[in-house]
């Protein structure tokens, strides 16, 4: 790890490196050891995706010794967004992660639960809210303890230079969805326009989330997600992820922590 280390804040717990290879092999490490206290605890790992950047981040779990040491018959994958394209599409978050880490690793393709698409974004956000909820009455996915929503083991979310997470994004009426778990949008504001996504309760639901940001193109976002900056940002969408029960970690690169008040304080 480097000089920068581990931080704990109100915002959760700040993990920093001196590159974005170290984010990927501590991040790998990090995924590992969850897959194996949840298959221990519950007999399954319900983890979440998201798209971009974080996916060829998480590549190390193909390699030795995790592509033999995880146990991948276990695993349930979902999206915590999704954009409505067809899966062979360059767009699909889905192809991608197929792309660099699942057709890589020994899953069970029936646990693999991507979006219907076939259908229209609004038919495709019930039917994939549909599914989650029998997996819940099954408790392959675990329940809240303060809700009826699900509690993954985890969900891995990315950060966009404009604060948003999943397709949440800055000043949209999705961030006010209290009832729903799974919604749709059809003005995202980076293409393509259509996307799924998980609302914040479920977000906030998890055992565990982890953010994973590097480059200084997001430094300053970053700043305003984690700092005390006043309540001007307070509906940041990445500073609105707040699992209540659960724990939150920020995987960083000391690039996109430059303008955290933790990062000065070691300098």
């Amino acid at each position: 790890m480097s000089r920068s280390g581990c931080h704990q804040t109100e915002r959760g717990e700040l993990r920093i490196y001196e590159s974005s290879d170290e984010v990927a092999t501590e991040l790998a490490d990090y995924i590992a050891e969850l897959s194996e206290v949840s298959v221990k605890e519950r007999g399954f790992f319900a983890i979440a995706l998201s798209g971009g950047s974080l996916i060829s981040l998480m590549g190390k779990l193909c390699e030795a010794p995790y592509n033999k040491t995880v146990d991948w018959s276990k695993w349930y994958i979902f999206w915590a967004d999704e954009r409505v394209v067809s899966k062979t599409h360059a767009d699909s978050n889905y192809k991608l992660a197929k792309d660099c880490l699942l057709s890589k690793v020994p899953l069970i393709p029936s646990h693999v639960y991507s979006i219907n698409d076939s259908l229209s974004a609004e038919e495709a956000a019930g039917e994939y809210e549909f599914v989650l909820r029998q997996l819940v009455k099954v408790r392959t996915v675990g329940v809240s303890e303060i809700s009826d929503c699900p509690k993954f083991d985890l969900i891995l979310l990315g950060m966009g230079s404009d604060g948003h997470v999943a397709s949440l994004f800055p000043n949209h009426m999705v961030l006010e969805e209290k009832d729903e778990w799974v919604t749709f949008i059809t003005d995202s504001p980076e293409p393509p326009p259509e996307r799924l996504t998980f609302t914040l309760p479920v977000i906030n639901s998890a055992s565990n989330v982890a953010i994973v940001v590097t480059g200084s193109s997001k430094a300053e976002t970053l700043h305003l997600a984690i700092d005390d900056v006043g309540r001007d940002f307070s509906k940041l969408p990445a500073r609105m992820v707040n699992p209540g029960n659960g724990n939150l970690v920020w995987f960083l690169d000391k690039l996109a922590a430059s303008k955290l008040e933790a990062f000065k304080c070691t300098e």
